[in-house]
């Protein structure tokens, strides 16, 4: 029996190599079928292995790709669950954008310093309006759209993707609609699999989850993800896609090497992977290149205005593998015909300009001292940090959990972000914290935020979960 008090079990007899697929169908057939009644609990990972004859990871896989589709809900501490009968989909329980509340030291969302950028969009704004040219009326074309790729093949450079022109470059609205366009245009199948590290920003899951895609985590070192873990991930999984944020990872700010980049496209071009390099956390100057300078074919990168210039900026920008532009223009004309004239031409009047290049550079400032303000403050602690990225990582001391940490911080009008927001499904998450340097609270209130998390994480809290 898979559940109490019914004779349901599920029929395996058809399994080939994918028996997780087999298992997962047979589940699915049994809630449709009404033998798996909404509520009902599962047996645990290892006792549903050894009833069908299969092994733990089988079974953990099912019920992960069941859960992500909303069929299951895994609690923890309590076990697995068969959802209600209107099977919704899981809820978005990280939100990716807060709203701005000045009343407190939020933390949790990497926002860009204010360096006087208002001033100087609305100013390219009103050139814009004084320019007459006439074209805000009708779609954006590829044609409408020229001087924006041009302006961006410029500010991103050959030396960092490679090979790169106008064709390779198709405009997004921000980075994560430019990533969710890649992998329109590369997933297939009935049950796409995508490869990340295996903590990752909420994002990646946010987009699989509207993709019906598996994200399958891959183990990670102080220099990204590790080339044995990646091959290992995809002999038990396989998988078509390698999401990842090798220059700025969130949460970590971990930086992957020129050396292990090779290494890890070597793999990827030897399993077939595409490698989608979402770049959205880089602001600074870099000295290694991006997967598409080293794997040209196979490789995405993409980027966006938002952490270097302006969140209001919703800009975002994909070079496409060699040979693949035509076919990423055809997703974003599928998905939104284009992005907005007036955008476009703002955001090209801005790099054309100088003006992005010179607000990046105040922006870089700006996050430098905040995240010195924070070294200073909490340096005496297990911090990773470096000054060009909007975060840092904080693993916290024995006597706090993750959870009850960001509790105690609330109570101190403090809002952070525990490494469970970045953990991937049924993982184990780090007791860690991630801080966002760039509240939009002044330097006296950030300050004393800092402060106050200091002193918490000096007198942790007496009792704690067993």
């Amino acid at each position: 029996m898979i559940v109490p008090d019914t004779i349901w079990r599920p029929d395996m007899s058809g399994a080939g190599k994918s028996k997780y697929k087999t298992l997962a169908q047979a589940i699915r057939d049994g809630i449709a079928a009404g033998d798996l009644a909404a509520g009902s609990k599962l047996p645990t990972v290892r006792d549903l292995a050894y009833r069908v004859g299969v092994t733990p990871g089988t079974v953990a896989r099912a019920y992960g790709l069941l859960t992500d589709e909303g069929r299951l809900i895994a609690e923890v501490g309590r076990g697995t669950f068969v959802a209600g009968s209107a099977r919704k989909e899981r809820p978005l329980e990280t939100p990716l954008i807060h709203l701005v509340d000045e009343s407190t030291a939020d933390f949790r969302s990497s926002r860009v310093p204010d360096v006087g950028q208002g001033r100087i969009i609305d100013d390219a704004l009103i050139r814009l309006g004084q320019s007459h040219r006439r074209r805000h009326i009708n779609y954006p074309t590829a044609i409408t759209d020229i001087e924006a790729r041009e302006a961006v093949v410029d500010w991103i450079g050959p030396a960092r993707v490679g090979a790169l022109d106008t064709h390779h470059v198709v405009l997004g609205n921000g980075a994560q609609n430019c990533a969710i366009m890649a992998l329109q245009a590369e997933l297939h199948g009935a049950h796409p699999v995508i490869l990340t590290e295996e903590l990752a920003y909420p994002g990646v899951r946010h987009a699989a989850r509207l993709l019906r895609a598996q994200v399958v985590g891959v183990a990670m070192d102080d220099e990204g993800i590790i080339p044995e873990a990646l091959a290992e991930a995809y002999r038990t999984h396989g998988g078509q896609i390698l999401m990842t944020a090798a220059e700025v990872h969130s949460p970590t700010t971990i930086k992957t090497s020129y050396a292990r980049k090779k290494a890890i496209a070597a793999l990827a071009e030897r399993f077939g992977l595409t490698i989608i390099e979402d770049d959205c956390h880089t602001t600074g100057p870099t000295d290694v290149p991006a997967y598409r300078a080293i794997l040209p074919k196979q490789s995405y990168f993409v980027a966006s205005l938002t952490k270097s210039l302006s969140g209001a900026l919703r800009f975002g920008y994909a070079v496409a593998p060699v040979g693949r532009g035509k076919e990423l223009r055809q997703v974003a004309q599928s998905s939104f015909y284009g992005i907005a004239q007036p955008m476009l031409d703002i955001c090209a009047d801005l790099l054309t300009s100088g003006d992005a290049a010179r607000i990046r550079d105040a922006v870089l400032d700006g996050t430098a001292a905040r995240v010195r303000l924070a070294v200073n403050r909490l340096g005496g602690w297990d911090l990773r940090w470096r000054e060009d990225a909007p975060f840092v990582w904080l693993q916290l001391p024995q006597g706090w959990r993750a959870s009850s940490f960001t509790v105690a911080c609330e109570r101190k009008g403090v809002t952070i972000r525990p490494a469970d927001e970045f953990v991937l499904s049924n993982a184990r998450a780090p007791n860690a914290v991630r801080l966002a340097v760039n509240t939009c609270v002044s330097e006296e209130r950030y300050l004393q935020a800092l402060a106050d998390m200091n002193d918490l994480l000096g007198n942790p809290v007496v009792s704690m979960e067993g």
